[in-house]
């Protein structure tokens, strides 16, 4: 029971690294690689952790009730962490290294209000060119400006309220030039990522196009993507 307990503590400890390793970074108490770092051997502790524990658990199976839920606890808590933490791994490994994502490969929507805020990023705002654009091609065929039998500014309010739903913040609206410019802070690290909706009339209807942009990092891990086909997805129910 006594080793139960200890390795519980430190099942504790060593999922407090893993998840203050994104929220040190986000506040500023140490530098994106160090969080990274943290990550890692925090990720790799736990897995050690899990497998250790579920060997425990048969040998200790007859040890009575606490040791054996200290077990438990400590199998949930080291298999929820070291999963997340290999889904992401996976992700990295199945996706392009891109952070730039476009409805529109041939003229993608240009961040204009957004420029300012993406000073001191070190993904700049302009599009990232030919390479990233065959390799979203490649890795995201779905990824197709949005048709709607709808008025342009009927189809711009209900953006701009999806935009609200999701609480990013709201940068910029231009309704002349039929644009929507936003940012999406993700939880964790706290990273930002930038959105520019277009809007365009044609003979079929509104056109939406979208891009989403990451101000840091060579791979986004497939968020860029994700955020655009939900978004657009979203916009279109709306008018179904």
């Amino acid at each position: 029971m006594k080793f139960a307990r200890i390795l519980l503590y430190l099942t504790f400890f060593v999922a407090l690294i893993f998840l203050m390793s994104g929220y040190g970074y986000q506040w500023n108490v140490w530098e994106l690689g160090t969080g990274f770092t943290l990550l890692r051997y925090a990720a790799y502790a736990l897995i050690g952790i899990f497998v250790v524990s579920a060997v425990s658990l048969w040998f200790l199976r007859k040890s009575g009730f606490k040791a054996t839920s200290y077990l438990v606890i400590i199998l949930f808590l080291s298999g929820a962490a070291s999963g997340t933490a290999l889904y992401w791994q996976q992700r990295a490994q199945s996706v392009p290294a891109i952070h730039d994502i476009s409805t529109d490969l041939e003229s993608p929507p240009e961040f204009n209000a957004m420029v300012r805020l993406r000073t001191d990023a070190p993904n700049p705002p302009e599009y990232a060119g030919e390479e990233t654009a065959n390799a979203q091609r490649e890795a995201y065929p779905e990824i197709q400006p949005l048709i709607l039998d709808a008025d342009l500014q009927d189809v711009m309010d209900e953006a701009v309220m999806l935009v609200v739903n999701r609480r990013w913040e709201l940068v910029a609206i231009n309704r002349q030039q039929g644009r929507i410019e936003a940012t999406e802070k993700l939880a964790w690290f706290g990273f930002k990522d930038d959105v520019v909706l277009r809007f365009s009339e044609t003979s079929e209807g509104t056109r939406v196009d979208m891009r989403s942009k990451s101000r840091i990092g060579r791979s986004d891990v497939g968020v860029n993507a994700k955020r655009i086909e939900q978004f657009l997805d979203d916009l279109e129910n709306r008018f179904e």
